[in-house]
């Protein structure tokens, strides 16, 4: 059984309010932190080889060393919780279920960062948890863990929720910042970088809900305890959303130390695919990760076996590997359509491009189109030349990395399954009534149908 962090207890009955959440060893850690320095719980954060939980895998307390300071200028942290990236719940649950840890995650970063003011930017369509952060942070302040002088200790925070409009480009940090500030939600050409000029041209830190409620644990456990946990520079416990052809689909903690075999067929995660069919494909870190065929996913190229770590699924680069991202864990069994799946997606990136970069802007809406044209029997063979050409003109060419979201399920869809595209062309009536199957590429190597 991994060791649990985060959810330990967030199935404790009422822990979602203040009082409960205090006598199971809540604020604690708050405790703790505001008699240190901010440098030493930076200190502490970089020890603890904590990496950025949504998405980009970047260290966190490098990311906070870099934070100007000029004199007289106020400091923000801001918190990401517009989770939008299709695969992906884990944030949803940590703030419905254990609010009060993102809260005092919260309070301890910004003692750390000397934010006296921090935001949480949630995704439009989370609005029923709108009010449990409200309520969560209410309680906080009448409990003396928010506001003025807390604990003493000199440091006045603040705490305020603001709502998206459901955008999926603002959970991209400088379209956040962008739309925190009630503009338009189009991201901003870097450098400067958030760290030096971000909210209201502030220097600014932004970090994802499962990042700053890590910090909790890091601060009870200590650094030294918590880099022990996971395998090399994948330390700490990371919430998987895993959801597809699977037996029981949910947010997983795993302590990274898991090959990806036995999350999906072990009995205490995923439980298998349901009615014994076979693993086809899976991406396995949010949408726009590149798709990774059965046989690819269970063993690297070079034959060892794939572990949930940063490092083991992007081994192999884009060609033979993919990435952990945000843990949006999507499974596809035998019956799956990877023509479908990939327009869909498509489909998707085209409708939230912000419009602001041409090849973004364009590109998405071609792509879309021709992936229909395939899907619906209307496709030629240069269609596949001409979606590899387009997937390739987009990704690095974009101001966001929302091109390359767009590009990368693309490309890994045609690397691998270029034979399935190739019948939906070769075989159009014939793909309107049923799916390709199982290719040989997609055959489990040596994984027992249980």
């Amino acid at each position: 059984m991994g060791r649990k962090l985060l959810l330990e207890k967030a199935h404790v009955e009422g822990i979602r309010y203040y009082d409960t959440y205090r006598k199971n060893g809540g604020y604690d850690a708050a405790e703790k932190a505001l008699k240190m320095s901010p440098a030493d719980i930076v200190e502490e954060v970089k020890k603890s080889g904590l990496r950025g939980r949504g998405g980009a895998g970047f260290p966190t307390g490098m990311k906070w060393s870099f934070l100007a300071k000029p004199e007289g200028v106020p400091r923000y942290l801001v918190c990401n919780a517009d989770e939008s990236e299709p695969g992906t719940f884990k944030d949803r649950y940590l703030m419905e279920f254990i609010p009060h840890l993102l809260i005092e995650g919260l309070l301890i970063s910004s003692f750390a960062l000397g934010s006296n003011r921090t935001y949480i930017y949630i995704r439009g369509e989370y609005a029923w948890i709108v009010d449990i952060l409200e309520q969560a942070i209410a309680e906080a302040n009448q409990a003396g863990f928010l506001g003025k002088n807390i604990l003493g200790a000199g440091f006045d925070c603040q705490i305020y929720v603001q709502r998206g409009a459901g955008a999926y480009i603002c959970g991209e940090e400088t379209a956040l910042i962008e739309s925190l500030e009630g503009k338009r939600g189009n991201p901003r050409i870097k450098p400067p970088f958030p760290a030096i000029k971000g909210l209201w041209d502030c220097p600014t830190v932004v970090n994802n809900v499962e990042t700053l409620a890590a910090i909790v644990p890091i601060m009870n456990i200590g650094a030294e305890e918590y880099a022990k946990i996971g395998i090399g520079k994948s330390t700490g416990t990371k919430l998987i959303s895993a959801c597809g052809n699977i037996n029981k689909p949910g947010v997983y903690e795993i302590d990274m130390t898991i090959s990806v075999e036995e999350f999906i067929y072990s009995d205490e995660y995923c439980g298998g695919i349901p009615n014994g069919k076979r693993l086809k494909a899976c991406i396995p870190g949010g949408s726009s990760v590149p798709i990774l065929p059965a046989n690819l996913l269970l063993t690297t190229a070079k034959g060892e076996k794939r572990m949930m770590t940063y490092e083991s699924l992007a081994d192999g680069g884009f060609p033979t590997g993919s990435m952990l991202g945000s843990g949006g864990f999507i499974v596809l069994d035998e019956d799956q359509c990877i023509v479908k799946n990939t327009y869909t997606l498509a489909r998707f990136y085209r409708h939230e491009s912000c419009g602001q970069c041409s090849p973004c802007r364009e590109g998405t809406g071609w792509m879309e189109k021709i992936l229909h044209n395939i899907e619906t029997g209307k496709g030629k063979m240069s269609d596949i030349d001409l979606l590899w050409d387009i997937q390739r003109k987009i990704e690095g060419n974009t101001i966001c990395p929302l091109g390359d979201a767009a590009a990368w399920p693309v490309a890994a869809a045609i690397r691998h399954f270029r034979d399935e595209f190739e019948w939906h062309v070769l075989h159009p009536e014939e793909a309107q009534k049923r799916n390709f199957g199982l290719a040989h590429y997609a055959d489990p190597l040596g994984v027992s149908v249980a």
